[in-house]
């Protein structure tokens, strides 16, 4: 398959995930013209490909913040992302440079894939396959997410969490999907307070 081909299929599968993705979905033209999760998607594949050519990261860093402006979302041209991604809205979500993100994921709006080190280090989180992100979630350091794992909306995420996990809170503690694979205590007693100590 030719390089034009190949972009043509990767176009065709991004919009019909966009339409099992979303409700409002009305059909490919619409989508394709009004989506700017999708926007932001199509230009990062490019900047990503011109990130690997090291005399062409200034111009990848320059069309980056073009449709960071138009999107208003901001996707570091170093980042890794899969096939499938979806961004929801899209408005406010940030991914960093050393960000590896597996194959269909979904993510919503304000959600910050960031970094919590300043060496020049892997320093973004690692997102498994089949994970889906809440608004306005926060996912900081070189972290993993497991895959078929959901982050909650507003969740801020400072730790791996295993496979199949939901992954909630403000710092955010996971469980498993399934409860009976359940192996930490229901309740965290280092940050239990009993009500009862209140009357």
């Amino acid at each position: 398959m030719t390089l034009f081909g190949a972009s043509f299929a990767r176009l065709q599968e991004d919009l019909e995930t966009a339409r099992t993705h979303d409700p409002a979905s009305r059909g490919r033209v619409e989508d394709a013209l009004s989506y700017p999760g999708l926007h932001a998607i199509w230009v990062h594949r490019l900047t990503h490909r011109m990130w690997a050519k090291p005399g062409l990261r200034t111009a990848a860093r320059v069309l980056s913040q073009v449709a960071r402006t138009a999107t208003g979302v901001e996707i570091h041209p170093g980042a890794t992302i899969g096939r499938r991604f979806f961004i929801d809205h899209g408005m406010g979500v940030v991914i960093g440079e050393t960000t590896e993100i597996g194959d269909d994921v979904m993510m919503y709006n304000g959600v910050n894939l960031g970094g919590r080190s300043l060496a020049r280090i892997k320093r973004h989180p690692t997102i498994g396959n089949k994970v889906m992100i809440g608004a306005g979630a926060k996912i900081l350091g070189p972290i993993t997410v497991g895959e078929g794992s959901a982050v909650g909306a507003n969740a801020v995420v400072v730790k791996d969490a295993p496979a199949d996990s939901i992954i909630t809170g403000i710092p955010a503690t996971w469980r498993h999907r399934d409860s009976r694979r359940e192996t930490q205590p229901a309740v965290d007693p280092a940050v239990y307070v009993d009500p009862a100590m209140y009357i």
